[in-house]
């Protein structure tokens, strides 16, 4: 191939390596040049173009990235329309992208006109979420070195989705006098969200002194329940592990089972012990495991339920990149133009499980106050059917007796939130605990108690949304001033599942580095009802 500036009789059939513009329109950068082309560009005064001359054995920027994306395995991954040189690669399952760093080296370096970027290896995916990108530097490439790299791609796995499997999970705790019961139940809730990013959950829990005669009882019994999924137990021991003989390895022991490792390159998660009793995989957490904040627990654990068999070589190779003490959340996804085959879809999960405890003594609930006649929740609940959102779930707690008959023959889905009391953040994790909240491309958070929000508001939410190609967070706000509803997209799903207390999404917002979309609905994004006199003043009434 021959770059340079060619006279314009002379340029039939090469490529242009830059636009042209003409008094009727443009020629773009890549475009193969036409007979009729040159007539319009000599009628323009053009007597010079830069331009590509592709000779035998080059392939075009398109052509290349395209043959380079077909060497690939789709092994649980899509590809992209060849486009101005790049292919992008996506996930079509939810899983561990999972790359062979030394062939993704390898096609890198036979030719600089070839590139392949990638997520870092064992990186927790969604599906739809963009995971690598093949790119043609020039506009044309020699064939030979597109074929070497085809040849390197496939002679073996570059990448590839570990898509997450069903495992029957046990959870046992030990105890000591020091260690409260309200520390294990939230440990209990924090396993429940991680789990939950997986499609898992847990299936039974045991309390047990920590002893070692104690623990390998409840062990055997786990192990030996009948479950149709492949088991996995986690251990919480009411004392960090000291030694390879205390009591999480020895009781791993005492029922024949092996020791893997004890102790990993990972801060925090130095302290986790990893066994196996026959094919049950045995992991005895680390105490920085009882917080939602990422750690080497988690590392393991994507890599169990994705159907890896981790060992002692595995973990032991975990430390570069094992510094994870001021990492807050992992780093989020580039989407790109080819994100979506279809229009996104949006969930609306609608906030109804408070305690409506500004409301004082008269016994009034602001959800149960009537608005146009009807209760607060349901006229709410209809402005969401109302919607081009694809569902509606509302999340219930509080004086849920009265709430949800409230909402009979309404087309909502509803799931009660026992943590309520905890505050918003429970009810948050509630609402994406659905399957069909889960899986939708973005989700709206509406809180019932806000009667100026319309079902015009939330399809202006929506389209910004679809327009962003499901990739931005959306927010309302009242003259500049954020406020509420909320789209999140999907990506954020597990920074949702790590919220605790009386928080809603305001950190995720502010620090998940995804970009953020500000849409206008006037005083409505700010005005809900927490008092008698707020609810009186909207233009409620008041029932107790």
């Amino acid at each position: 191939m021959k770059f340079g500036t060619y006279p314009v009789e002379v340029v039939q059939g090469m490529v242009l390596a830059h636009s042209v513009r003409l008094p009727e329109g443009a020629l773009p950068k890549g475009h193969a040049v036409t007979a009729s082309d040159i007539s319009q560009l000599k009628a323009a005064g053009i007597e010079r173009v830069v331009a590509l001359m592709i000779e035998g054995g080059d392939l075009s920027e398109n052509e290349a990235a395209r043959r380079l994306s077909q060497a690939i395995a789709p092994r649980h991954l899509r590809y992209s329309q060849a486009t101005t040189g790049r292919v992008n690669v996506y996930a079509t399952s939810s899983g561990l992208f999972v790359v062979d760093k030394a062939v993704v080296d390898h096609v890198n370096r036979i030719d600089p006109a070839i590139t392949l970027a990638c997520l870092a290896d064992h990186t927790r995916v969604n599906a739809g979420d963009m995971v690598a990108t093949i790119k043609i530097i020039p506009l044309a490439v020699p064939g030979l070195a597109v074929e070497a790299a085809c040849s390197a791609l496939r002679a073996a796995p570059v990448f590839e989705i570990k898509p997450f499997c069903k495992f029957s999970v046990s959870l046992i705790s030990t105890e000591l006098p020091s260690l409260k019961v309200s520390v294990m139940n939230k440990t209990k809730r924090v396993l429940e969200r991680r789990l939950a990013v997986s499609g898992n959950g847990i299936v039974r829990e045991q309390r047990v002194a920590h002893e070692c005669l104690a623990l390998s009882r409840s062990l055997q019994d786990v192990i030996s329940a009948a479950d149709e999924a492949p088991k996995l137990v986690i251990i919480f021991g009411a004392s960090a592990v000291a030694d390879t003989a205390d009591v999480i390895p020895e009781a791993i022991r005492a029922v024949g089972g092996e020791v893997v490792a004890v102790g990993m390159p990972v801060d925090p998660g130095n302290l986790l012990v990893l066994g196996r009793v026959g094919k049950t995989y045995v992991i005895g957490a680390p105490g920085c495991a009882r917080s939602p904040k990422e750690n080497g627990f988690d590392w393991v654990l994507d890599r169990i339920v994705a159907g890896e068999k981790p060992d002692a070589h595995d973990l032991a190779g975990m430390g570069v990149g094992g510094l994870l003490t001021e990492i807050t959340m992992r780093p989020q996804l580039r989407d790109g133009p080819y994100m979506q085959t279809t229009t996104p879809s949006v969930a609306i999960v609608l906030l109804a499980a408070g305690r409506s405890s500004r409301m004082g003594e008269r016994g009034s609930h602001k959800l149960l106050a009537e608005f146009d006649g009807l209760p607060l929740v349901r006229r709410s609940a209809q402005i969401a059917l109302e919607s081009n959102a694809r569902s509606v779930t509302v999340v219930t707690g509080h004086r849920r007796a009265e709430i949800e008959p409230a909402l009979s023959g309404l087309s909502v889905s509803t799931i009660e939130n026992p943590d309520y009391a905890s505050g918003m953040a429970s009810s948050l994790i509630t609402g994406i605990s659905l399957e069909a909240v889960r899986d939708a491309d973005g989700i709206l958070i509406m809180l019932a108690d806000m009667p100026g929000v319309s079902a015009d508001d939330l399809n202006i939410l929506i389209a910004a949304f679809v327009d962003s190609g499901a990739r931005a967070i959306v927010r309302a706000v009242s003259r500049g001033k954020r406020g509420n509803p909320v789209i999140l997209p999907r990506s954020l799903n597990a920074a949702i599942l790590r919220l605790e207390g009386d928080v809603g999404a305001r950190h995720i917002i502010e620090t998940a580095g995804v970009p953020i979309v500000d849409i206008e609905i006037g005083d409505a994004a700010h005005l809900d009802v927490d008092t008698p006199e707020e609810v009186i003043l909207a233009g409620g009434l008041l029932r107790n």
